[in-house]
């Protein structure tokens, strides 16, 4: 089958498309609002984007109340999700009020941060401190602003849990991370296999 994207005519139950684009680390992203009020939720568009330096991305439909507190402030981080957690990650995902902490809502332990004034998920077995890089609105192919605002940030400090270290490698197999996948549905890492990049043989 084909259909051009910007119709949406698949004839299908459901859109395909996150479904296809999958799967995506989720990033729990947490914030301190202007006012004090630590916000946390979860975004499925999110991934790292660099090592020279560490950067992140994500992207949010429209200014949020995590956005709008990162525009703010500058500063965001990013709390891993692992299989133990994905029940609690899952219940900040409420369209909570501005004015209440879904740290508090679901009931999820905060930890300070190091380099940035926005908590973190205490129980997380990872966490990313990030400064605001750029914030971007994509315009689309025929010159219109999209409702697509990219968060670039620059990776300050990384916390690990010491049990997630195995042999000086941060163990999936220990930690399980959640991944994002179409529709409804979500995935647990549960296989975990090595392949070496080969050299090229002429």
């Amino acid at each position: 089958m084909f259909y051009e994207a910007s119709t949406n005519d698949h004839n299908l139950a459901h859109d395909p498309f996150k479904a296809i684009v999958s799967p995506r680390p989720i990033g729990w992203i947490s914030t301190l609002s202007k006012t004090g009020i630590a916000n946390l939720a979860p975004y499925s568009f999110f991934n790292a984007m660099g090592e020279r330096p560490k950067m992140v991305i994500f992207g949010s439909a429209g200014i949020k109340d995590n956005a709008r507190n990162i525009a703010d402030t500058g500063e965001f981080t990013c709390n891993f999700v692992s299989d133990n957690l994905k029940e609690v990650m899952n219940l900040s995902s409420a369209d909570c009020p501005p004015d209440v902490s879904e740290f508090d809502y679901a009931n999820i332990e905060k930890a300070d941060g190091k380099m940035v004034a926005c908590p973190r998920v205490a129980k997380a077995f990872s966490a990313l401190e990030c400064k605001l890089v750029q914030i971007i609105n994509p315009k689309d192919i025929d010159g219109n602003p999209s409702q697509n605002h990219l968060f670039i940030g620059q990776v300050v400090g990384i916390h690990i849990a010491e049990e997630a270290i195995v042999d000086g490698r941060f163990d999936v197999n220990i930690t399980k991370p959640v991944s994002r996948l179409g529709y409804m549905d979500f995935s647990t890492v549960e296989s975990v296999y090595e392949m070496l990049r080969p050299e090229y043989k002429e």
